[in-house]
């Protein structure tokens, strides 16, 4: 059964830090791409973040960039999504999920359940 199980999200204040994880099971991890979305309430979802199934490119929206981190050990088949100067419009609930090719190519297989993250001011 191929799984993707989000953790790590939570309640900050602005300014400050947490580190998403993504564990993978159930399909070849080393073979896909892993995204990163997020959904606001009444907004749609946004495409943040994604890295190669190499662990080379990297893809960030623009609204990120500089302040989130995208990794993956593939030996943990874990994707890690590290936030810092959180913003209160960067609450949302973050989801992952594995891209049909070893590329961010934008055709995503597999998702998770998503995990929140609330920004308070």
């Amino acid at each position: 059964e191929v799984q993707l199980v989000e953790s790590g999200g939570g309640l900050v204040q602005a300014g400050g830090s947490l580190r998403l994880s993504c564990a993978a099971s159930g399909f070849t991890f080393d073979d896909y791409a892993i995204g990163w979305f997020r959904q606001a309430p009444g907004k749609d979802r946004e495409a943040v973040s994604c890295i190669s199934s190499s662990d080379g490119p990297t893809f960030y929206v623009d609204s990120v960039k500089g302040r989130f981190t995208v990794s993956r050990d593939n030996a943990k088949n874990t994707v890690y999504l590290q936030m810092i100067s959180l913003k209160p419009e960067d609450s949302a609930v973050y989801y992952c999920a594995a891209d049909h090719t070893p590329f961010c190519r934008g055709v995503y297989d597999y998702w998770g359940q998503g995990t929140q993250v609330n920004v308070s001011t």
